[in-house]
């Protein structure tokens, strides 16, 4: 697993793993080693980062 997104605040990282749902991403929450950087840092398979990265974008796009 690789550190793939660090979400602003809660909002943010709930944007994010509906996002990774969707597409069918398997990813881990880690709490975030310092504070007030963000609630924690979303993790993926090193081999699913092209495909979150995509997703990611298009999910952008649609906000």
């Amino acid at each position: 697993m690789v550190r793939f997104y660090d979400p602003v605040d809660e909002k943010d990282l709930e944007r994010v793993e509906e996002i990774l749902k969707a597409g069918g991403i398997e990813y881990f929450l880690y709490k975030e080693p310092v504070e007030k950087i963000g609630p924690q840092q979303i993790h993926v398979a090193e081999e699913d980062v092209p495909a979150a990265e995509v997703l990611l974008m298009k999910g952008k796009t649609r906000h």
